[in-house]
């Protein structure tokens, strides 16, 4: 299926994309050293990454009329610190808020279906008028807005339309964790499908669990055995935890979903550092409060970029024996769910700052392949009405 993607990164959305069965025909990216990297792994030859046509580019520059008429996907991750908790809070009002330019690029192209993710932010009450400016939009990407006009008259117009939207849209809440990446990635999905189409948006489906994971560690124990570790007594179950615990031992019963990935499964076999291609010791790693590092039992916390470096402690792990270190690149990597054939050229804080700011590609994976059958669907109903 032909694509084509915005504010690339360094590939997390691409890459599941592309195992999920997209072929972009455009890449563009703006930050210089992100797109560096894609192309250090381009010349390398690495699957998929090798076929990329990413170009740096800034979006607001390209014109995508060419594309018109050709595309089953228009997919990107808008820049999200304008809408981070962890970010200036300034939304719409910051001059890298590109929901714009990704409207822009739907309005222009006609695809079949977009694919937009973003921070869970985006969803509090703060930017509420926004979202919903956001997804009237999508609705109706051939109404643009007026030169002067804000998103609140813009909002307003398009509700005031008679005819029907031109595209059906779903906002989804997802955690990463739930769709395979071993990280807890709280994010907000924006997809749509051309309503001509007769498509059902169905909802999105974890195929991963919490409890899964509790099952197989203090159910069945296999988590441990799998490890070759032995299953730690009882009194190791966290609190949080106690009540499910109970239950699905009185259920006996595992839950259908797969396990969530901890971060103990994602880095097996890769060892501790040994100075290798991006598995080198970072120095400096610290606990302070608020900044407590990841347990290597569950999926990590959320990777961080940070507008100067990386914070403390969602960028490190807590070890078997309580101490604390930084991810190393290939670690992270892992977590974003990037091969290990996959380079990162630069410093390990801007390699760290990219994979911050990625999608993990495990979830692009799961959502691209939600896509791919929803459109599918479609192909079918049209042949057999044919």
């Amino acid at each position: 299926m032909r694509s084509i993607e915005l504010f690339s990164g360094c590939g997390g959305l691409a890459l599941g994309l592309s195992r999920s069965g997209f072929h972009h025909e455009l890449m563009a990216e703006w930050n210089e050293e992100a797109v560096a990297t894609v192309h250090h792994n381009r010349r390398r030859r690495i699957q998929h990454v090798r076929d990329w046509p990413l170009e740096r580019a800034d979006v607001r520059d390209v014109d995508w009329h060419r594309f018109a008429g050709r595309l089953d996907l228009v997919a990107g991750g808008p820049p999200c610190q304008p809408f981070s908790i962890g970010g200036k809070h300034q939304g719409q009002d910051d001059a890298r808020d590109m929901w714009p330019e990704a409207i822009r690029a739907v309005r222009e192209t006609q695809p079949r279906a977009f694919l937009f993710e973003n921070v869970r932010g985006l969803t509090r009450a703060a930017f509420a008028d926004y979202l919903g400016w956001i997804v009237a939009h999508l609705h109706h990407p051939e109404v643009p807005r007026l030169i002067g006009e804000d998103h609140i008259t813009h909002t307003a117009r398009l509700g005031d339309l008679r005819h029907a939207p031109t595209y059906d849209v779903l906002v989804a809440r997802v955690n990463a964790a739930d769709y395979g990446a071993p990280q807890k990635r709280h994010r907000v999905i924006i997809a749509g499908v051309r309503a001509d189409l007769g498509a059902v948006l169905s909802p999105l489906v974890p195929t991963h669990s919490r409890e899964r994971l509790l099952w197989e560690q203090w159910v069945t124990g296999e988590y441990w055995s799998r490890h070759g570790m032995r299953q730690p007594d009882d009194t190791q179950i966290a609190s949080s935890d106690l009540a499910t615990v109970k239950r699905l031992r009185i259920r006996d019963e595992a839950p259908d979903e797969a396990a969530w990935i901890t971060v103990r499964d994602a880095l097996h076999g890769l060892g501790e550092p040994d100075g290798k291609t991006n598995h080198v010791f970072q120095d400096g790693a610290r606990v302070y409060p608020g900044h407590t590092g990841s347990p290597l039992d569950q999926p990590a916390k959320a990777l961080k970029a940070g507008d100067h470096g990386v914070p403390g402690g969602e960028n490190m792990m807590v070890r078997d024996d309580g101490s604390v270190r930084y991810f190393t690149i290939r670690e992270a990597a892992r977590l974003q769910g990037l091969p290990d054939t996959y380079h990162f050229p630069r410093s390990w804080t801007e390699s760290m700052r990219q994979l911050g700011n990625a999608v993990p590609s495990q979830l692009a994976e799961a959502v691209g392949k939600w896509l791919v059958r929803i459109l599918d669907d479609t192909d079918d109903r049209q042949r057999i009405a044919a």
